[in-house]
């Protein structure tokens, strides 16, 4: 619904002749209806995300120290062993194409942020974050004590 500013109503009221008494009267009336409440306050900005990928590491497999991933996705009832080969797919679909022999994918990073999604689609692959994530390992126990 469109918003109109109160002195507009108010040049509108004046031009179909209302007496000066009454647009007083609704002037005011619609000046303290646009006022915030008092318990309101402006929100603050919304906090900027990233994405993090925590990874179950109870038996401690994984070495101590940082990786990167990405977030995609695949068909539900689909492997998870298939994911590398969906995304080798679209990037060398992509790299048959005019701009890909230009600029040829060379790396999974490269084809994630780089190859269109029209590509990656057709392989049934989606990609959630184009830039990688931080992974962490956790050995999935909420700890006894806080602190």
């Amino acid at each position: 619904m469109p918003k109109i500013e109160v002195n507009k109503v108010a040049e509108i009221l004046k031009k179909n002749e209302i007496s000066p008494a009454i647009l007083r009267r609704i002037v005011e009336e619609m000046n303290l209806a646009v006022q915030p409440d008092p318990g309101e306050e402006e929100k603050p900005p919304p906090v900027k995300k990233q994405f993090v990928i925590l990874v179950s590491d109870p038996d401690e497999h994984l070495p101590k120290h940082d990786f990167v991933g990405w977030v995609l996705q695949i068909p539900e009832n689909e492997s998870v062993a298939t994911t590398q080969d969906r995304l080798f797919r679209a990037a060398y679909d992509f790299n048959t194409t005019k701009k890909g022999r230009l600029l040829p994918v060379k790396t999974v990073g490269e084809a994630i942020e780089h190859v269109p999604a029209k590509f990656l689609k057709e392989t049934d692959v989606w990609v959630k974050t184009k830039t990688p994530v931080l992974v962490i390992r956790t050995d999935n126990e909420i700890p006894k004590e806080q602190g």
